[in-house]
């Protein structure tokens, strides 16, 4: 799920969206960006007509870029591996270049993020945010609320999420079918350059060119050794989505966005839940300061207890009137620590890529650990590293932000460069939330991150921080629990982080991402107008919190320069 997945900018990413980021990742007037795209949830019938003049021009650009171009050596201009989120973004922007475009889907359209992940979850968290609030007596009362004793009938919470995802699915598909998008039913495998086969079982395979092929296979739930899933007492996010059951007693193992959010669920539906922690502190990926308020506000008022510094090395599933064992040991020294006894666990230590059968073997492309290795402009890298010539990977199976409006944005920068426009997508400027209630949110670097950063390039680090107690919508509808966070460079300006805990964070954070991605310095955006009364005044108090040493203000119109 989108904000389920592993979130932790890997190695690559930082090396060229942070630490030493590239010249065009620093200067405003160099970095195109790329977000998730409206069309995903769009009306069907919505059109945009392809131009083939734009097409023409394309290719024009491209043929002096080196790319592989040509009138009618191959069946498409594009294939898609993957009908995800994030083949679906990169073949709506290929139809509005001017692409002949395929996609290939072995599943159903939507991927993971529709099917399985953003989409359901946050049903069901809508579900779980007004229990928890038609729940809390002295939050009604506070607003004159009177409210009877509040239930839920679980099968139409299920269906909710579930007719959800369909919805979202079927308007997928219909979009890509009505802008000429062509979808083939099977699996794909690369079979040599600029080749690829698709088939199902019991039909014969077929075999198709194209000039650029984009992989987008996305992720499945990681299983760590040791644990056997039933799918019933023992399951991954995939099956909980399903909500089958709501158990009195739920072990939640991972307290990553994954298990943060299902915890919400649970708890609000009436489970009492109980984390399984590997490292020494919940919530490992957050900014350690909103990750100990989050803790604060998430988990110690409600019916959650935590192990941490634990492994599950060993889980059997619930049979012959047992329950669930999780058998825990200390994740040092490896000694067995004790056995818990629940009704039922959920699986939730990240995803894996899924890039098994996609014929990597055959252009000499050797996975990292699952992970298809790809360079800063998402092309695909060969065991010697070098280019593999029209071959690009975006989203969960390149592992550098496994999130889906990434795998949206990845997907329109490399059809950015199929079409003769260089682009670099600064994945320090994508936000991330937790859409627990109150949600979280992130974009760039924590402040342990920014200030290791520092210490490198020889730079001051400074943080302000604002309460959404001084707020007045907050206050208005007495939620004022939560921060708002800036990270930045006090000689420069430079937004290096903002981190948000409070009500609707999910949708507060953009300012700040388009901030980084634009380039916007802390001088410049704290004269931007915000309406008032609105949550948006937490970051506007933030902005003007920030104070720069060097004095000097850039336009927000003009280039900043590097």
């Amino acid at each position: 799920m989108q904000s389920a997945a592993a979130v932790s900018i890997s190695a690559s990413a930082i090396a060229t969206g942070g630490g030493a980021r590239s010249e065009a990742a620093r200067r405003p007037g160099g970095l195109r960006v790329c977000g998730l795209r409206g069309e995903a949830l769009a009306c069907p019938s919505m059109r945009i007509s392809p131009v083939p003049a734009r097409l023409a021009v394309a290719r024009a650009a491209a043929a002096t870029n080196g790319a592989v171009v040509g009138s009618g050596e191959f069946d498409y201009d594009l294939v898609i591996i993957g009908a995800g989120v994030g083949g679906h973004g990169a073949a709506l922007h290929a139809v509005e270049e001017g692409l002949k475009t395929a996609i290939i889907e072995g599943d159903v359209v939507g991927g993971t993020c529709v099917n399985r992940g953003c989409v359901p979850s946050k049903a069901l968290l809508a579900v779980s945010g007004r229990m928890r609030e038609l729940h809390d007596e002295h939050h009604m009362k506070s607003l004159g609320l009177q409210v009877s004793s509040a239930g839920y009938d679980r099968q139409a919470v299920a269906d909710h999420a579930n007719n959800l995802a369909s919805k979202i699915r079927s308007n997928l598909t219909n979009s890509m079918k009505a802008l000429g998008v062509d979808i083939l039913t099977g699996v794909g495998t690369i079979v040599g350059k600029q080749k690829v086969r698709y088939g199902k079982a019991g039909f014969p395979d077929k075999e198709i060119s194209a000039r650029n092929i984009i992989i987008a296979t996305g992720s499945t739930p990681f299983v760590p050794k040791g644990i056997e899933i039933d799918g019933k007492t023992v399951f991954t996010s995939d099956h909980a989505l399903k909500l089958e059951s709501v158990p009195d007693w739920i072990a939640i193992v991972g307290s990553g966005y994954i298990g943060l959010e299902f915890s919400d669920v649970y708890t609000a539906l009436g489970s009492e839940v109980t984390f399984v922690e590997a490292l020494d502190q919940l919530m490992p990926g957050f900014d350690p300061e909103i990750a100990k308020l989050a803790q604060r506000v998430l988990i110690n008022p409600r019916k959650i207890d935590y192990h941490t510094g634990v492994f599950a090395s060993k889980i059997t599933p619930a049979k012959d009137g047992k329950p669930v064992l999780i058998e825990l040991i200390d994740a040092k020294t490896k000694e067995h620590k004790e056995t818990l006894e629940v009704d039922a666990a959920l699986i939730a230590t990240g995803r894996a890529p899924f890039t098994k059968g996609l014929g990597l073997e055959n252009i000499n492309v050797v996975t990292q650990r699952g992970f298809v290795p790809v360079d800063e402009r998402m092309r695909v890298m060969d065991a010697d590293g070098n280019v593999v010539p029209n071959l690009y990977c975006i989203g969960d199976a390149n592992g550098k932000l496994m999130l889906a409006h990434a795998a949206s944005a990845q997907g329109i920068s490399v059809v950015e460069q199929i079409s003769g426009k260089d682009h670099i997508l600064n994945h320090l400027s994508i936000p991330a939330a937790c859409f627990t209630h109150p949600e979280i949110s992130m974009v760039g670097l924590t402040e342990p991150q920014a200030r290791e950063q520092a210490d490198k390039e020889g730079f001051e680090v400074d943080v302000v921080k604002t309460s959404f107690k001084a707020n007045t919508k907050a206050l208005a509808e007495n939620e004022g629990d939560g921060i708002a966070k800036l990270i930045y460079r006090r000689d420069t300006g430079e937004i290096l982080g903002v981190h948000i805990l409070g009500l609707h964070a999910a949708d507060l954070i953009h300012e700040a991402s388009n901030a980084i991605a634009l380039g916007t310095r802390v001088q410049d955006i704290k004269f931007a107008v915000h309406a008032h009364p609105t949550l948006s005044e937490v970051l506007d108090e933030l902005f003007k919190a920030a104070k720069v040493n060097s004095g000097v203000s850039h336009s927000v119109n003009e280039p900043v320069a590097a």
